[in-house]
């Protein structure tokens, strides 16, 4: 019985990955700039509908930023200002209150993006780990 293992699949793949995960870091990034970018924007769209008459200013307060937690965590934060004009108003108009119906103006925006993320980070899950 032969006990030798070949380790050139290995080594090989161990390369592959070496130069694959800046790139899936760089790609996972954008893909999340991006993302929020388009949540932002449709986000201010549909307060612009929704609350635009009652709330001119908080379309304006929505905004975000992207956070680093590592090399290998990046969050986007979206939603407005609270230190904006109209921006405290976010939490009743997105949620509602005893009197006031949620307007969703950002979950909806939310609902929209998710299948397109979650497609692009399948894409970049999928061209780092091929590597046959």
């Amino acid at each position: 019985m032969d006990n030798r293992f070949d380790m050139s699949d290995v080594r090989r793949l161990e390369r592959h990955l070496a130069r694959a995960i800046p790139r899936i870091r760089r790609d996972a990034r954008s893909v999340t700039m991006r993302g929020a970018v388009n949540i932002k924007r449709d986000w201010r769209k549909n307060a612009r509908q929704s609350s635009g008459r009652h709330a001119p200013a908080y379309p304006a307060a929505v905004g975000f930023d992207i956070a680093n937690y590592g090399r290998d965590i990046v969050m986007a934060i979206i939603g407005p200002d609270k230190e904006a004009p109209q921006g405290a108003l976010g939490n009743l108009l997105e949620y509602g209150s005893a009197k006031n119906p949620p307007h969703r103006d950002g979950g909806r925006a939310l609902d929209v993006e998710e299948p397109r993320f979650e497609a692009q980070m399948a894409l970049i899950a999928e061209r780092g780990l091929a590597w046959w």
